[in-house]
């Protein structure tokens, strides 16, 4: 059974800036109460625990690891450090290693999952994080990118306009954390339903996992999913499809599936991957 924990969250969580803006003290509870962040430094032993956070994905890799520091210290959590790869090469570094046995939380942000992908794949990085991870109390969070390549199969690309159409969502292998999933971030708000049913339609056996805005879902065991966060966590299960004519269309023509189940969760609603049940709250799925 796996001992960490797994947080993909589907981008724009909050990190604590209302609260230097003053602007109303419910900013202050959602944050420093029951915010994402929040229930990610949750997990950890104490407040001394190290956090790296990789900004690979982002064209702004400092300036976005200054926020999640910056957010963090603000939780009470001063041991942040910035994992700064760039490259391959700055994957085998034996430091960033070292610095990757020595913590205890990871935290992916957005940008590019593709770049994920393609830097990590394959590595010993990759191998040691997900032994990890398998082995220990470890917490990997991720969000929007970083949600997107924790999943074995990862859509990198489709206009959500144009997704009811074959060919327009384009998927790869991700970094492999949850397989059996595939996730999109910023769901409600960039209107990615099509999108997400397209990949469970070239995969049923698969479950589509769509995350709002700030919000996510904290994983145990691998398999057991609790959402967290302000907004809706959408589960599409392709498992019951019956007419599903993706492969017998040409690219560019408009796809046709029956029997796709969607569940909607809010927050402390639970969903079982294994056994592809809905519960209302973790306490049901608990051993």
């Amino acid at each position: 059974m796996i001992q960490g924990i797994l947080i993909p969250v589907g981008g724009a969580e909050d990190k604590g800036t209302d609260l230097e803006a003053g602007i109303i003290e419910r900013n202050r509870l959602n944050f420093m109460e029951i915010g994402i962040l929040k229930n990610i430094v949750n997990f950890l032993d104490t407040v001394e625990a190290r956090i790296e956070v990789i900004t690979t994905a982002s064209s702004i890799p400092d300036e976005v690891a200054e926020n999640y520091v910056s957010a963090f210290e603000k939780l009470g959590y001063k041991n942040v450090g910035h994992l700064r790869i760039r490259d391959r090469n700055d994957v085998v570094d034996p430091e960033n290693i070292a610095r990757l046995k020595a913590c205890q939380c990871l935290m992916f942000s957005g940008g590019n999952q593709l770049r994920l992908s393609s830097i990590f794949g394959g590595t010993d990085f990759l191998d040691i994080l997900l032994q990890r991870y398998e082995n220990e109390k470890f917490i990997i969070a991720g969000t929007s990118a970083g949600a997107m390549a924790m999943s074995a199969t990862m859509i990198y690309e489709g206009n959500a306009g144009r997704a009811h159409l074959k060919g327009e969502v384009k998927l790869t292998a991700g970094l492999g954390f949850l397989p059996g999933v595939i996730i999109d971030s910023h769901f409600d708000k960039r209107g990615r339903f099509s999108r997400l049913a397209q990949a469970v339609a070239s995969n049923p056996g698969a479950i589509g996992l769509g995350l709002g805005e700030d919000t996510g879902v904290i994983v145990r065991h691998g398999c057991e999913l609790e959402a967290i966060g302000r907004g809706a966590v959408t589960v599409v299960d392709g498992r019951n499809v019956r007419h599903n004519n993706i492969a017998d269309i040409e690219d560019h023509q408009p796809i046709s599936v029956e029997g796709l189940i969607v569940h909607i969760m809010e927050a402390g609603n639970c969903y079982n991957v294994k056994t592809r049940m809905f519960e209302l709250s973790k306490n049901k799925i608990e051993h």
